[in-house]
C-alpha cells in the first residue's frame, strides 16, 4: 500500500510537505533514509535509529541477495522480521552496486551477470529478479526498479543507450512487480537516468513516469560529477517528475545539498555519507559555518564541551569532545557508534527543521541563509 498526500507546496518543482503512508507506517516528507546496506546501519542499533527519529530505513538488494540470500530471508518471514525493524523499508535494486563492479560483470539486455565480491560465485540480476527479490522474498514497503547507472563522464551516445535500456528494464520490472506482489501491498519506484544531459533527463522522466510507478527517483547523480553539474541536474529533473507521487533523489546526503534538493521538489533522500563521515571522525554541524568538527584534532584533547552544544542527541548530552577524541584515536569501536548517533540525529533533525520551515511558509528565506559546509568530500552511496 502507498498513499502520498502533499499538504503544502508553493508550486510545482518547489519545496513541499508530504505524508507518505506505507505498509509499515507513515513517513513525513521531506525525509532522509539512513542506509542499512545489509539490514543494518553500520555501528548503530535499531534502538539508536528509533531514538534519532528514523521513520524509514534503506537496505540493498545486491548485498542481501548474496548474504543471507533471498530464499533464506523469505523462509524467515521477510526482511522486517529477520532484522527486527517494524517501520518502513525501501530497498535499492542493486543496480548501482553491480555497475560499480565494472571488472566483474557483463551487461546485456537480459540483465547483469556478475561475480560476487564475497566468494566469486556467478549471479544474474535481471529486472524481474530484482522485483521478485524485493517483493516476494524481502517483503519491503518500497522496491526500486533495476536500472543501469552510467558512470561520469559518459558521452551522449553512451548515456542514450544506457537510458533506453533502463526504460526497457523498467517496463519488465514493473510487469514482474505487478505479477508477484500481494494485492494492495508494496510499492515500486521507477528511476530516471540520462546523466547530466537535460534533454535526456526530460525524455527519461516522461518515459518512466508513464509506466505507473507509485514514485519516481532521480538516479545517476553523485557518481563523480562536479557539484555544479549535480545541482543543475537536480534543478532540471525535480520539476519534471509527477507532482502527485513521491520524488526520490538517490545518493545525496550533504546537508547543503539536501536543502537545495528540497527547494527543487524532492521528497526522499538517502546516502551513506553521514554514517561514513562518523566512522572517519567527522561530526556534522548542519547550518553552522564550520560545517563539521574533526574529532582527531589535538585541540579537542582536553575539550569538555559536547560535540555540538546545541544538539540534544544522547551523544552530545552525555559525552565530551575529549572523550570522543580519546575513543577515536584509541581505535575503540564505541567511537563509531557514538558519532554515528550524532550524525544521524543531526541530519534527521535538519529534515525536521526543513519540514517546520515549509509548514510555516518561511523555507525560501531559511534556505537562502543556510551555509555550505566545507570539507565533507564527495557524496557516495
Amino acid at each position: 500500500m502507498l498513499s502520498f498526500e502533499v499538504s503544502g507546496s508553493p508550486g510545482n518543482g518547489a519545496g513541499r510537505l508530504g505524508t507518505l503512508t506505507l505498509d509499515h507506517g507513515v513517513v513525513e516528507t521531506p525525509a532522509f533514509m539512513p542506509v542499512g546496506t545489509g539490514g543494518t546501519v553500520k555501528a548503530a542499533r535499531h534502538r539508536d535509529l528509533e531514538e534519532v527519529g528514523a521513520s524509514i530505513l534503506l537496505a540493498n538488494t545486491y548485498h542481501l541477495m548474496l548474504r543471507p540470500g533471498g530464499d533464506s530471508i523469505r523462509r524467515m518471514g521477510g526482511l522486517h522480521r529477520f532484522i527486527g525493524w517494524d517501520r518502513p523499508i525501501l530497498t535499492d535494486s542493486g543496480g548501482f552496486q553491480v555497475m560499480s563492479l565494472a571488472t566483474n560483470r557483463t551487461l546485456s539486455e537480459e540483465g547483469v551477470l556478475f561475480r560476487s565480491h564475497v566468494d566469486g560465485s556467478r549471479h544474474l540480476l535481471t529486472p524481474e529478479k530484482a522485483a521478485s527479490l524485493q517483493v516476494a522474498d524481502f517483503g519491503v514497503d518500497v522496491a526500486m526498479v533495476l536500472d543501469e547507472c552510467p558512470p561520469w563522464p559518459a558521452s551522449q551516445g553512451e548515456l542514450r543507450v544506457s537510458m533506453e535500456r533502463t526504460h526497457r528494464w523498467a517496463k519488465r520490472g514493473r510487469e514482474e512487480f505487478e505479477r508477484v506482489r500481494e494485492s494492495g501491498r508494496s510499492a515500486q519506484f521507477g528511476i530516471v537516468q540520462g546523466g547530466m544531459d537535460a534533454g535526456l533527463r526530460a525524455e527519461s522522466a516522461a518515459a518512466v513516469s508513464a509506466l505507473g510507478f507509485e514514485g519516481v527517483a532521480c538516479g545517476g547523480v553523485s557518481v563523480g560529477e562536479p557539484k555544479e553539474m549535480m545541482r543543475a541536474t537536480v534543478e532540471t529533473t525535480g520539476p519534471l517528475l509527477p507532482g502527485d507521487r513521491p520524488r526520490y533523489l538517490m545518493g545525496v546526503g550533504r546537508p547543503d545539498d539536501l536543502v537545495h534538493a528540497v527547494a527543487h521538489g524532492f521528497d526522499l533522500f538517502d546516502c551513506v555519507l553521514p554514517t561514513r563521515a562518523a566512522r572517519h571522525g567527522l561530526l556534522y554541524l548542519p547550518g553552522r559555518e564550520e560545517g563539521t568538527l574533526v574529532i582527531k584534532h589535538a585541540r579537542y584533547r582536553e575539550d569538555l564541551l559536547p560535540p555540538d552544544p546545541e544538539c540534544p542527541c544522547s551523544t552530545c548530552r552525555r559525552h565530551s569532545r575529549a572523550y570522543l577524541r580519546h575513543l577515536y584515536v584509541s581505535g575503540e569501536p564505541t567511537a563509531a557508534t557514538l558519532m554515528t548517533v550524532h550524525n544521524l540525529h543531526a541530519i534527521l533533525d535538519l529534515m525536521r527543521r526543513i519540514r517546520e520551515a515549509l509548514a510555516e511558509k518561511r523555507f525560501e528565506t531559511w534556505a537562502a541563509g543556510f551555509p555550505a559546509p566545507p570539507g565533507l568530500g564527495k557524496d557516495s552511496r
